[in-house]
């Protein structure tokens, strides 16, 4: 027998199927891993396929020299999902079978975990005491511990110290085993099991999904309608058809929650993948999902891949979001890729958003999905009442603050009455920039061109996009000023502001900075929920999903700072903030209020947020990108070139854009613009940035586009790295 296999290097050399033998009595199936000689080194591979010849001469035909797991790894369905995403992003094949396992698996970084368990042999407890010597005290006091049921040899050796295990061990009272024991994330989470009877709106959105012909459905359901409810009814019905099923959602802040309620209802059938489980845990659930001990999945987009065999439907909450796009190679969309699965397996796809996505809303309109939409919530209550706020009022009033005076009384009547309120900000860290007020000399990287961040707890300066850290200047080294001013704002700004105005509030912060560890995001957000606070400040991580009863007020405090970034979706993602972010006040019994801070109180985004009419924000963003070919009417194509040095980035930019201005000359229809330039940022960690962009419309969009793809593939060079996106979040 032939194994057909892929080495697991990332390299374009090697991007190919190599063939090997398989030795008489060597159990080797598809989906394998396996070692392989490879040169003159050992490699993992993964097998891809078997067969009976091959055209390799066999004095050169290389053996298999050891299958790695006990099962194969890699289902028929995963590696036919891998074929696609290979085949579609024009990415290396072992790059993209690396998505399909844990990291740490390879090269055998992470293992099953055993323990020592202490068991007690056949013997009766009155005759085990009769061995002992009254004065024992360790040895009777576990005999005791181990009768009562406990087991962990580490916990009874600390209590009784390991001379009275091994007396005990040779007198045949206790044996000691070694068991395999599993890493489980969020172990000692709280669940509260209950259910609830759907609503009306909820089971027509069940039946609708589940009668359907089509493949994808979207839920366009209003902040507090009950898609969560819908989900859980949706993977009842598949495990009771014996399926499995995937629920995808946009941040690893969302998780605590969502696994919270999943457990409630289906215990430790469910199982977690996201990249900040530790390597053990991360292994032993993708395991458990492999064996088919876990019938639901849910994670970040990289839970997409999890090996779940029989899958019957794949949810994707906040469908909109950016992070569903993996801006790393390789670079996929999450959405393709489920429904690409969806075909595979015969699931269906669920897309779930108070704020759906222009392209997602513009093809259920067309009918290309299902639509199911939901415009009440659960508990009846109106959508919370929004107060706009124009800060250029506030400024000519006198108050520098970044809280207005109307947000700082409606805190004030929040606290006073016992509930709880939460301040949303687009940005991270004290500040934007650092600037003296003299010259206007901003602050920037040595490495990146982007200014750099103040960071007031540690009094330095750094940088976000290389993460190099400078000392603050005394003075200008423009102008030798003296004084420098703090330009935007961010978390601990507010935290401050908040906490001179209220000294005796309780306030929690959440951004980047304070949930860098694995369990903080559900640290901070069961303390909220558990009214251990008063006010939670944070970014966009607090802005959706999350359900606390008792917030009766969010404030916007810089609503402005997504509108007016060079981005075409930048309307649309002030939009999709608000509204989200505003969903998070009365959820429960009590009304909720919001208040949008702005220097722009009549933007047109701002009528349409405030009213929660996302069907004519809809209309009047559809409308603009027919007229100017964007999205979903055109596709974007960026091409980003980089490298350490200019004349070789540029060289190599020089020569795509000549061979795509070819390109061009024979499919002038298809482009509706094309140029090419220096990125916006022209260096991050002392990389020079260019980029060629073309927009392409009609029906030759996705043939253009893979002969872009093999142009940029034809210029590859030693030390300059090229890459195409399609549609990119963003063009910075």
């Amino acid at each position: 027998m032939i194994a057909e296999v892929i080495v697991d290097i990332t390299h374009s050399n090697v991007d190919k199927v190599y063939d090997y033998g398989i030795t008489e009595g060597m159990n080797v199936s598809v989906g394998d891993r396996v070692v392989l000689p490879f040169g003159y080194q050992k490699i993992e591979g993964f097998v891809i396929n078997t067969k009976e010849k091959t055209e390799v001469p066999l004095g050169k035909l290389k053996n298999v020299l050891e299958v790695l797991d006990d099962i194969p790894p890699l289902l028929p369905e995963t590696l036919e999902l891998a074929k696609f995403v290979s085949k579609k992003y024009h990415a290396l094949q072992s790059e993209v079978l690396r998505l399909m396992i844990p990291s740490q698996m390879r090269g055998g970084k992470v293992r099953e975990l055993y323990k020592n368990f202490v068991k007690q042999c056949d013997i009766e407890y009155g005759d085990a005491v009769k061995l002992i010597r009254a004065n024992a005290k360790n040895q009777l006091g576990l005999i005791d511990a181990v009768w009562s049921g406990e087991k962990d040899y580490t916990m009874l050796a600390d209590s009784y110290g390991y001379g009275a295990l091994k007396a005990l061990q040779e007198k045949n009272i206790i044996e000691i085993v070694q068991e395999q024991v599993s890493r489980v994330p969020y172990e000692f989470m709280e669940t509260n099991k209950q259910t609830f009877k759907l609503t009306d709106s909820q089971q027509k959105a069940v039946d609708v999904i589940s009668n359907t012909e089509k493949t994808v459905t979207l839920v366009f359901g209003v902040t507090g309608s009950g898609k969560t409810e819908i989900y859980m009814n949706l993977f009842e019905q598949a495990k009771a058809q014996g399926k499995s099923s995937i629920m995808l959602v946009p941040e690893i802040a969302l998780t605590p929650q969502m696994v919270s309620v999943l457990r409630s209802r289906f215990d430790d059938e469910v199982a977690i993948i996201h990249s900040g489980l530790s390597a053990g845990e991360r292994f032993d659930e993708w395991w458990r999902i492999r064996k088919g001990e876990a019938k639901i999945v849910v994670g970040a987009r990289s839970a997409i891949f999890s090996p779940t065999e029989n899958l019957g439907v794949i949810v994707i909450d906040e469908e909109h979001e950016t992070s569903y796009v993996s801006e790393s190679s390789p670079r996929y969309n999450t959405f393709e890729v489920a429904k690409e699965r969806a075909r595979i397996s015969g699931a269906k796809v669920v897309l779930g958003s108070a704020t759906p996505s222009i392209e997602s809303y513009h093809n259920a309109l067309n009918g290309d999905y299902e639509l199911v939409e939901i415009s009440d919530r659960v508990n009846k209550k109106a959508m919370p009442k929004f107060d706009v706020v124009d800060m250029k009022r506030e400024v000519k009033g006198g108050n520098q603050s970044v809280i207005s005076g109307y947000l700082k009384d409606e805190i004030e009547s929040c606290l006073n009455d016992g509930n709880q309120s939460i301040l949303f900000l687009n940005r991270r860290g004290f500040a934007s920039f650092l600037q003296c007020e003299e010259c206007g000399y901003v602050c920037k990287c040595n490495s990146c061109d982007v200014s750099l961040t103040y960071h007031k707890d540690e009094h330095a300066l750094k940088c976000h996009y290389c993460g190099q850290k400078y000392v603050v200047p005394r003075i200008c080294p423009e102008c030798q000023g003296k004084h420098f001013k703090r330009g935007g704002v961010g978390t601990e700004t507010v935290v401050n502001e908040l906490q001179k105005l209220f000294p005796d509030s309780r306030i929690l912060r959440m951004d980047n900075d304070t949930t860098t560890t694995k369990e903080s995001h559900n640290n901070i957000l069961q303390a909220f929920r558990k009214g251990q606070a008063d006010i939670l400040v944070g970014t966009q991580m607090v802005a959706k999903g999350h359900d606390f009863p008792s917030v009766t007020l969010v404030g916007i405090v810089n609503a402005d700072m997504s509108l007016y970034f060079s981005d075409f979706r930048s309307g649309e993602r002030t939009f999709q903030l608000i509204t989200q972010v505003a969903g998070r006040a009365g959820r429960g019994d009590k009304a909720g209020k919001v208040v949008l801070q702005t220097y722009s109180p009549h933007h047109f985004i701002y009528n349409f947020a405030i009213k929660y009419d996302y069907k004519q924000f809809y209309e009047y963003e559809v409308n603009a990108r027919k007229i100017t070919s964007f999205p979903p009417f055109a596709d974007i194509v960026r091409i980003m070139i980089y490298g350490e040095y200019e004349q070789k980035v540029r060289s190599v930019t020089r020569m795509i854009y000549n061979n795509m201005l070819d390109l061009k000359k024979n499919e002038d229809k298809t482009f509706s613009y094309f140029n090419g330039m220096k990125s916006p940022i022209k260096r991050i960690e002392n990389k020079f940035r260019y980029q060629v962009i073309a927009r392409l419309e009609g029906e030759k969009r996705e043939e253009v586009i893979e002969k872009i793809y093999h142009i940029v593939e034809k210029f590859r060079e030693n030390g300059v790295v090229s890459y195409v996106e399609i549609n990119p979040n963003s063009m910075f």
